[in-house]
């Protein structure tokens, strides 16, 4: 197949675009590199002997996205892009709904104008908020606390709605919880911009001497070490379920919803230690108030994703922290090399 990938040389995007090229499948990126590298998508290309057809440009201009999608061939769309820090999306509500919601819907006006109705939606576990009735299976009532997860759940039902209203949209809505590790190469992996607003990049971050500590927030939540339990999928299981999704879109016409995650929590103090046995170094850590709006206890129930599409995680904790501080130790400040002066 043809496959426009939004969002592409991003952590996710990159992992994705690899395994779509290792499948012999035709992957264009585009992508406004506003949090992503093109080094990605290099060393992607070296890694499958195979070229990306990258174009730098942004959702939110509905000429280039006409564009894009009006040079034709295209079978369907992964959809990444999209900005995600649950943090920045409190401070500038504005900002993500604009890129995010108002992105979405140019890319979708371009699909529609060009005959390309097959989709899949990169969303988050987020829509479901500090949802405590583990695990969380796709029936689990909506509830995004934050504008991030609103926008990704605003979609969904955009999405949703087009999908009853044109019976020919194929659309599988991708809710993954928590991304973590790197390619086994460690040629690519996550290289979050800024102050890393996840967990586990933040430790390997610690592990490799870029950041003195890991605060851990909270440590009094009804668990068994006092510290929030998440599911943790590798990024490799999550790129193998955007292939299974697609490959189910195409006998499939509607609009279809999957977790993907593990179906197995790991607490924050758990997450340290795999990171730190990993590292052959004890990581640094300590304790600070909870964040608002953190549920004590968060993981997937992936059972629709194994029953329909055949997939499930294959990755444990250990090597997700192998993996990852692979990527770290060999590339210390992401893929841009600092400047020796």
């Amino acid at each position: 197949m043809k496959v426009l990938v939004t969002g592409g040389a991003g952590y996710i995007g990159s992992h994705t675009t690899l395994c779509l090229l290792q499948e012999g499948h035709e992957v264009v990126v585009l992508d406004n590199l506003v949090n992503s590298d093109p080094e990605s998508l290099e060393r992607v290309q070296r890694l499958t002997g195979r070229e990306v057809d990258v174009r730098v440009g942004d959702l939110l201009d509905e000429h280039t996205v006409d564009a894009v999608l009006g040079e034709g061939g295209f079978d369907s769309v992964i959809h990444f892009a999209g900005l995600k820090a649950v943090g920045e999306s409190v401070e500038m509500p504005l900002r993500y709904y604009r890129n995010n919601v108002v992105g979405t819907l140019n890319l979708l006006a371009g699909m529609e104008k060009h005959g390309v109705r097959t989709l899949v939606f990169s969303s988050s576990a987020t829509v479901y908020g500090a949802n405590d009735n583990v695990p969380l299976n796709e029936k689990c009532e909506l509830d995004a606390t934050n504008p991030y997860g609103r926008t990704k759940e605003q979609i969904e039902d955009i999405l949703s709605d087009l999908g009853a209203a044109d019976p020919r949209w194929r659309i599988a809505l991708l809710r993954y919880f928590n991304p973590v590790g790197a390619h086994e190469s460690g040629l690519i992996g996550e290289d979050p911009q800024g102050t890393p607003n996840n967990l586990l990049p933040f430790v390997a971050q610690v592990a490799v001497g870029r950041r003195p500590v890991v605060k851990v927030f909270g440590n009094d939540y009804p668990t068994p070490d006092g510290t929030g339990i998440r599911d943790y999928i590798h990024v490799m299981d999550l790129a193998a379920g955007h292939l299974a999704a697609l490959a189910y879109l195409g006998s499939a016409k509607g609009v279809f919803r999957w977790n993907l995650g593990t179906g197995r929590g790991s607490s924050v103090l758990e997450v340290i230690a795999a990171f730190s046995e990993a590292a052959g170094s004890a990581i640094p850590y300590e304790f600070a108030p909870r964040r608002p709006g953190d549920a004590a206890i968060s993981y997937a129930d992936p059972s629709s994703a194994l029953g329909d599409l055949g997939w499930s995680a294959e990755r444990n904790l250990a090597q997700m922290c192998a993996d990852h501080w692979r990527w770290q130790k060999a590339n210390p400040h992401g893929y841009k090399i600092p400047d020796p002066t």
